[in-house]
């Protein structure tokens, strides 16, 4: 599509209107399309409001380094103090700031529902491995976690696997361990289903069937994750043995599980998830039968890990050194997160609509990705969603504007002349929101949780800092790129 295309928002669909076309159909038509250009700007935050933000990423990076004990007691006050800037004046300046305050809660509410009760129901299960740390049996082990993370959603597979993981690797443990563990099981491990990673659920709900996603993913994800856990055990392998104990010899690598009875538990909090008229087709609404605009799945995973918790094994928490420490911090961290980053999302959200005809797989693979990394990756995935249907004519709003572009599959016809087929676009979006959430600690929710218990059970752990340098960007970006250029590089 040609750079001089215009884009026009209309009723909240992006329309793609050629520009020597509308200035051909009249000076009205072009006074109409300069004045909802305007009205788009009119709406919009300035851009001094996304300084919060930035504020609360710098001291993220910084404050355990720079001032731990300050961080250490006062991390809630910074990140609440920091979104309520944001909150106030989206609540007394901004068009429909009210409204989209009330969306954002919902969000977080939905989100930490979910998140904390997978972090309390694992906990209630003690996992034993009767083997030492190798590099293959850490490797088979990484592996295992990819694919739970599928099933069980990454919050799930880092809370059950990560404890498991540390102790056999007991007096060999070192930052690479935790960092790969992070890299793997709580982040690109979940690319292949709606369970695994939030914004492939949100793509789920918005019309991409369940299965579309392994089928179009499975290549890539697999590349990445066999790279990801050679590189592994090449650096597993030579940081030798250590001062790891043997296993018991009668044990023959025997996997032991205490609290199987909060698997049940767990299971129900899958189920809750779909528990939605627009996952399960002809599924009742639960909030109308009761009359609520919303929470019922929120409510329901609250109950199942309040119920969970109280029925725990104590054997297994006591094994697990289970506290509600790296909850509690993920809690308020991101309630801040959430709101500073209502302003740098309807900046980036608006950038991508008014230009997504100038953008080309390569942009919409890199941008969702580096954005996935800092900002929650769930809300880039929509936003660059919406980019990608209104570069095709679609409304991310309309129910079937994911199945029509879906339809143009590759080696088909593209309705945008000379443009690739479009459904390489979102394959780009899907793969790029879930693997780039690796980059950063604040990627995605379970990278805080693992920093939190790796430290506190005092493993070595690298900071914000170290984290990305000396790891995400040397050893995930030159994979990132290869991806790119075997599978987006037209």
């Amino acid at each position: 599509m040609s750079a001089k295309n215009m884009i026009l928002p209309a009723a909240g669909a992006v329309c793609m209107i050629p520009s020597a076309e509308l200035l051909a159909s009249g000076p009205h038509d072009a006074l109409a399309a300069t004045e909802a250009a305007v009205a788009v700007a009119h709406h919009l935050p300035p851009l001094w409001l996304v300084t919060p933000f930035v504020i609360l990423l710098l001291m993220i990076a910084t404050g355990p380094l720079l001032f731990h004990r300050f961080w250490e007691h006062h991390y809630p006050k910074a990140a609440m103090g920091l979104g309520a800037v944001v909150a106030v004046y989206y609540g007394f300046m901004m068009d429909h700031g009210t409204h989209t305050l009330l969306h954002t809660l919902e969000e977080y509410i939905s989100f930490i529902a979910l998140v904390a009760s997978l972090f309390i129901v694992s906990g209630g299960i003690l996992i034993h491995i009767e083997r030492r740390g190798t590099p293959l049996v850490n490797g088979a082990l990484l592996l295992f976690g990819a694919v739970l993370a599928d099933i069980i959603g990454t919050t799930g597979a880092s809370m059950l696997l990560i404890r498991p993981f540390m102790r056999i690797n007991e007096g060999r443990l070192k930052a690479f361990h935790i960092v790969f563990f992070i890299f793997i099981v709580s982040n690109i491990g979940g690319g292949l289903t709606p369970i695994g990673d939030p914004p492939l659920f949100l793509g789920f709900l918005k019309g991409v069937p369940f299965f579309w996603v392994i089928s179009n993913v499975w290549l890539p994800w697999l590349g990445v994750i066999l790279s990801l856990i050679v590189i592994f055990m090449i650096l597993d392998w030579k940081a030798g043995e250590g001062d790891v104990k043997e296993a018991p010899k009668s044990s023959g690598g025997a996997i032991s599980i205490i609290g199987s009875k909060s698997f049940a538990w767990l299971a129900v909090l899958i189920v809750a998830v779909f528990l939605d008229p627009a996952v399960i087709s002809g599924f009742p609404s639960l909030q109308e039968m009761l009359g609520v605009p919303f929470g019922i799945r929120e409510v329901i995973m609250f109950s199942v890990a309040f119920v969970a918790y109280k029925t725990a094994d104590e054997e297994a928490l006591k094994g697990n050194e289970f506290n509600f420490e790296p909850i509690k911090e993920v809690a308020f961290l991101f309630i801040g997160i959430f709101a500073t980053m209502i302003p740098a999302l309807e900046l980036i959200g608006t950038y991508a609509k008014l230009h997504a005809g100038e953008f080309s797989v390569t942009r919409f693979y890199w941008l969702t990705g580096a954005l996935s990394g800092v900002l929650d990756n769930a809300p880039t995935y929509l936003n660059f969603l919406a980019g990608a249907l209104g570069k095709f004519g679609f409304d991310i709003n309309a129910a079937d504007s994911v199945a029509q572009i879906r339809t143009f599959a590759a080696g088909s016809a593209s309705p945008v002349p000379g443009d690739v087929p479009s459904d390489i676009y979102l394959v780009a979006i899907s793969i790029a929101a879930v693997f780039f959430g690796a980059m950063t600690y604040i990627g995605n929710a379970p990278n805080f949780m693992v920093k939190n218990i790796a430290a506190q059970a005092e493993a070595e752990v690298p900071d914000f800092v170290e984290y990305i340098w000396k790891y995400s960007i040397p050893i995930l970006i030159p994979i990132f790129l290869v991806l790119w250029l075997l599978f987006f590089n037209f």
